[in-house]
This record gives C-alpha cells, sequence and structure tokens, in this order.
C-alpha cells in the first residue's frame, strides 16, 4: 500500500475530435499492470463510451450515474464527470493506497489551467500532484488554419460558453490549451504531408516555453513511458503561465467551472440495417444538421460480429470489433452529439433510410 508518495495526474486537454479518448483508449489498453483511474468530462454516455473502452479489454461498467466509481477488469477505475469534479477527486484520493496514476480527460473547450489550479488546494496538493499537462494537436485543422475538425461549431460553441470571453477567437483558446502543456501531441501526423506537419510544428512552438517537448503521433500511438512519469509538478510553476482568460478565474476558489457541454447529446437505439445505408444516411445527417461527433455500435444483417462506430465530423472510423453474445440484443445504438438536435426528426430519417 502506498501511503506517502503522491499519485500522479495527467491531464489530457485538446479540442473536441482532436483525439484524446483515442489517446485515453491506447493509454489504458498498454497500462502494463499499472492500476490507473480514469475521470472523463466529455460528452456521450458512459454506456456507448464503456462499450468503447471494452475493447481495450477493460470491461468498462455498463451502469450509467454520472460521478459514480467503476471498477475495470485490469484494475484500473473509470468514471464520468459532468460537474462534480472534487467529489470524485476525494473518494480517489482515499483510495490513493490503490491507485498508481489518474488520467483526466477535460471536454472539448475545457481551458487546463483553472483545473490544474485545483490542484494547489491543500485537501488535493497533499495527496496528488501534476505529472504532465499532455495537449492534443489536431494536425490536419491547424494546417488549414481552423484548430478544430469543425471549426464553425466549435466557435457557436465558444460563443454560448458563459466561462469564456465571447470575443476570443479559436485561436486564443487554442493558444489558452498550449500555454498550460508540458507535453504536446501533433496527432493525425499521419493525415498531412512533411511539409505541412513542420509548419504545424513551428506554429505550435511559437506558443510554448523551450522546454515543452512536441511529439508527432498517429491515433495517439505513443509508448506509456513517454507520456506517464514526466514529474512536471505542473501545480507549481502553473501561475506563472500566461494564458488569455486568466482574468476569468480571480476569486474562483472552491469552484468548478469545467462543464462545458453546450452541445446536446442525442442517444438513439435502431433496428438492424445495412452497412452502407447506414453510413451514408449518417453522412447526410452530418452535413445537413452540423452534428459533431457520432459514438456507437451497428448491427448488420448476417454479420456475427458488432460495427463499431466513430465519427467526427464527416470522417468515420469504423470496425467489426466483436461477436455478439448469445444472450445480447441485435440492436444499433447511436450516440449523437451536436447543436440544438431535434432527436425525433434525427431517429425518424435514420429509420426511413433503413427500411427502404
Amino acid at each position: 500500500m502506498k501511503t506517502l508518495a503522491k499519485t500522479p495526474v495527467t491531464i489530457v486537454t485538446g479540442f473536441l475530435g482532436s483525439g484524446k479518448t483515442t489517446l485515453l483508449r491506447h493509454m489504458l489498453d498498454n497500462a502494463q499492470g499499472r492500476r490507473i483511474a480514469v475521470i472523463v468530462n466529455e460528452f456521450g454516455e458512459l454506456g456507448i463510451d464503456g462499450e468503447i473502452l471494452k475493447q481495450c479489454t477493460i470491461g468498462c461498467t455498463e451502469e450509467e450515474a454520472n460521478g459514480r466509481i467503476y471498477e475495470l477488469a485490469n484494475g484500473c477505475l473509470c468514471c464520468t464527470v459532468q460537474e462534480e469534479f472534487f467529489p470524485v477527486m476525494r473518494e480517489l484520493v482515499a483510495r490513493r493506497g490503490d491507485i498508481d496514476h489518474i488520467l483526466i480527460e477535460t471536454s472539448g473547450l475545457a481551458l487546463p489551467k483553472p483545473l490544474v489550479q485545483a490542484f494547489q488546494w491543500p485537501e488535493i496538493r497533499s495527496a496528488c500532484t501534476v505529472d504532465a499537462v499532455i495537449t492534443v494537436v489536431d494536425s490536419p485543422a491547424v494546417a488549414a488554419g481552423t484548430f478544430a475538425a469543425f471549426p464553425d461549431q466549435v466557435d457557436a460553441q465558444r460563443k454560448l460558453d458563459p466561462n469564456l470571453d465571447h470575443e476570443s477567437p479559436l485561436h486564443e483558446l487554442f493558444a489558452d490549451q498550449l500555454a498550460s502543456a508540458d507535453l504536446v501531441i501533433l496527432n493525425k501526423a499521419d493525415l498531412i504531408s512533411p511539409e505541412d506537419l513542420a509548419k504545424v510544428r513551428a506554429e505550435v512552438a511559437e506558443e510554448l516555453p523551450p522546454a515543452v517537448k512536441i511529439i508527432e503521433a498517429s491515433s495517439g500511438r505513443l509508448p506509456l513511458d513517454v507520456l506517464l512519469g514526466l514529474g512536471a509538478g505542473s501545480e507549481d510553476h502553473i501561475d506563472g503561465r500566461h494564458s488569455h482568460h486568466d482574468h476569468h478565474h480571480d476569486g474562483d476558489e472552491g469552484h468548478d467551472d469545467h462543464d462545458h457541454d453546450a452541445f446536446d447529446s442525442i442517444s438513439i437505439e435502431l433496428p438492424q440495417g445495412e452497412e452502407r445505408v447506414l453510413m451514408e444516411a449518417l453522412t447526410q445527417l452530418v452535413v445537413k444538421h452540423g452534428i459533431l461527433r457520432v459514438k456507437g455500435f451497428a448491427a448488420i444483417p448476417g454479420k456475427p460480429m458488432r460495427l463499431l462506430i466513430q465519427g467526427v465530423g464527416t470522417r468515420f472510423d469504423k470496425h467489426f470489433d466483436r461477436a455478439w453474445a448469445a444472450d445480447e440484443s441485435r440492436v444499433t445504438k447511436l450516440v449523437l452529439i451536436g447543436q440544438d438536435l431535434d432527436a425525433e426528426l434525427l431517429e425518424s430519417t435514420l429509420r426511413k433510410a433503413l427500411s427502404e
């Protein structure tokens, strides 16, 4: 049992769609005996995210209760946090003898600096230290000058967020995510040319102190030795890191405002359907209704395995992940994330497409 050493905490930040969840899944899948606790502050439901996490062989519990902590098959822990960050941290602190590392995945617009500053509070500081803030960058989006996969929708989300300066352009939010970083990952490096990647690296480097390392990755695949054990002690020097939104958090003690869920999250259950028809229908919905993310799995007639689906904008990743269990209903379950979504319209459109 560990009783004296502080538990290291890694905070993973970056815009929605940059690849934070993929990086987190990679880290859990390669835990190699480390007992990792995960706090996910993201859109979607634990049922869907839990299903996806299962593909890392960790088996996240299916119950959906916000803030609950779930035991995972490999000794790790998992929970979602939408509002109550500190009660979960207190519970993890109480169990820190069973934990080797804590991972926190922030929501798409959460500014990391106030979260890091929370680790200066005596109750947490005595038990935990921020091992590193890792900022995940969507390299193709930065190369295109948009910083996020769907800049208009992220910008709309920004304008609805009462914690953000509504005059701040997306570039300032991007700069603030870099301002707190101890490590920057240029993700999706395989999707752009070496020349464009070099430009992205140079642009990112302009926002960083010289000591902050920049590394490239595809789908977040990096050795855990590179990601964990950095020993940055970020809470000790975070106050000296300038960001565009510093003035918004003066006197903010005792308050957590990391709930940036300005988008709707809609769960849809559908009957089996042809893969091509479903993917075409989803693509059309994304374009027409500005859907930002699609997560879930589908039942395809005649296929003994589930089709796992993840989409950012019109970019979809899909693969058959596991066989259906004998006692399992072969249905399609999807979570659609966007702004001002009409759940009934979206579901009826998909049902009509699948029935034709």
